[in-house]
């Protein structure tokens, strides 16, 4: 199986799913609407092509790319024939949502509280969406880029030290 008929075969089921695709360090990296990403998910899993094992989910932020600022990145293996693809879907600050996995895949659970917990980013249909990492009433988001990577009020440091 190839990055070719993957990319065929999911442009041909989902014509106005697939926004953009690329291969960078040839694996095949799709962006789905994010409405269509489940659908998208379960024919994968459930057709001929047989991903049939979410190796990972996980957030990104892009602060500077307001209509793509959040994003949600799926990584999906099939076993047998050892290829591996890409999905991502993205979403602005005021609609975190996107669509609940576990229906699909049993360790999609805590993958989605571990995105839910850094990112903020809801999962419709989760069955227990919950930190799992931090604090419960830690009440932000940690790896949104929101703060500066240093004190500025810090004087035992000096930038040059670090190659800044």
């Amino acid at each position: 199986m190839t990055n070719e008929y993957v990319l065929e075969a999911i442009t041909r089921e989902f014509p106005e799913s697939v926004l953009s695709h690329s291969e960078p360090y040839g694996m095949l990296t799709m962006e789905i609407k994010k409405e269509d990403i489940k659908k998208v998910i379960h024919y994968l899993r459930d057709s001929s092509l047989e991903f049939n094992f979410l190796t990972d989910i996980c957030g990104i932020h892009y602060p500077e790319i307001k209509k793509k600022e959040i994003g949600v990145v799926y990584h999906l293996h099939n076993m047998m024939t050892n290829v591996r693809i890409r999905l991502k879907a993205f979403m602005t600050r005021e609609n975190m949502e996107v669509d609940s996995m576990t229906e699909l895949f049993a360790g999609a659970n805590w993958m989605e509280r571990e995105t839910y917990d850094f990112f903020g980013i809801k999962f419709k249909g989760h069955p227990d969406l919950r930190p799992i990492l931090n604090m419960e009433d830690l009440g932000y988001h940690p790896m949104l880029k929101e703060y500066r990577l240093e004190d500025g009020t810090r004087t035992d440091k000096n930038d040059s030290m670090f190659g800044r």
